[in-house]
């Protein structure tokens, strides 16, 4: 310990670190404390961070997480949004001196030009978060879209959303956010965090999500932006068949249709499908279809 004060994330610390400087929970921020040292350090160990690492964090809050991390990793740089809690986060975390705060959106700031000045390039970078709930997927995306590889990134985030994210096709959570999510990583669920973990309980509960990097598939789309736009098509109508939603897509004019017939005899998927039958390399194999048709 560098000090003889308890952990940010215990209970008590917590309490009276809101109580000193009269904080109270941003529903605009979608702001939670996580207040168990158990899940903290856990999430940390998810992300198998290590004294070579380095991490960045997105909503330090009032540093109780990247306490944490930075009792493991190299270095820590966490973008904070919130103003109010740049000071609080100086007086808890002043004695780590490898971490930084940035006052900073991360859907606005340049993540490849932080990580370049941040950080050496030698080292692996890792992304560990508590994520705000209501931009959990922009978030992500952003993130996944980026130039920047990380080797591993966990992260916390709704149950249901988590459930989601990690659906196989022919359940009831599995849509375009899984399809998407899973090409771009591999995707699993570390573990489960109840809603009385928080300062103050959300209304849901949480969960923990790893994401590392994906195995190469056996063929790519011709161009991701146009998979992903398709995928988000074709769940665009779930009670509805995969037919009637490629006329959706494509229109119903009868040469058009019978270009979507082609394709669909070429690949030997059945017209009477529902989208969540469809597996990633088949959501593949019809957008290289549909734009060798010239349907894309």
């Amino acid at each position: 310990m560098t000090n003889e004060l308890p952990e940010i994330g215990s209970p008590a610390r917590t309490k009276a670190i809101l109580n000193r400087y009269r904080l109270v929970a941003k529903k605009s921020l979608g702001q939670n404390f996580l207040s168990d040292l158990n899940i903290l350090r856990n999430i940390v160990a998810a992300g198998d961070v290590n004294d070579h690492d380095n991490v960045i964090e997105i909503g330090p809050g009032i540093g109780a997480l990247t306490e944490q991390i930075a009792k493991r990793a190299h270095k820590v740089v966490a973008f904070e949004i919130d103003e109010n809690l740049l000071p609080v986060l100086d007086e808890t975390l002043m004695d780590y001196k490898n971490v930084k705060i940035i006052n900073e959106d991360i859907l606005k700031a340049n993540l490849p030009a932080v990580v370049a000045d941040e950080f050496e390039a030698d080292r692996p970078l890792k992304l560990v978060a508590n994520l705000p709930y209501y931009i959990t997927t922009p978030i992500l995306m952003g993130v996944l879209q980026s130039t920047v590889r990380f080797e591993a990134i966990v992260v916390m985030m709704q149950a249901e959303v988590a459930e989601r994210l990690v659906a196989e096709p022919g359940t009831k959570a599995y849509g375009s956010l899984s399809v998407i999510m899973q090409y771009r990583a591999h995707v699993e669920i570390a573990f489960n965090v109840p809603r009385t973990a928080f300062i103050p309980q959300p209304n849901v509960d949480s969960a923990i999500i790893r994401l590392t990097p994906r195995e190469v598939l056996p063929v790519n789309p011709y161009e991701d932006k146009a998979l992903f736009s398709f995928v988000k098509g074709c769940f665009a109508h779930r009670r509805k068949s995969l037919w009637n939603n490629l006329q959706g897509i494509f229109g119903k004019q009868p040469e058009v249709r019978e270009r979507i017939e082609t394709v669909l005899n070429q690949t030997g998927i059945s017209r009477q499908l529902r989208p969540e039958r469809l597996t990633l390399l088949n959501f593949i194999e019809l957008t290289n279809a549909f734009h060798n048709e010239g349907l894309m």
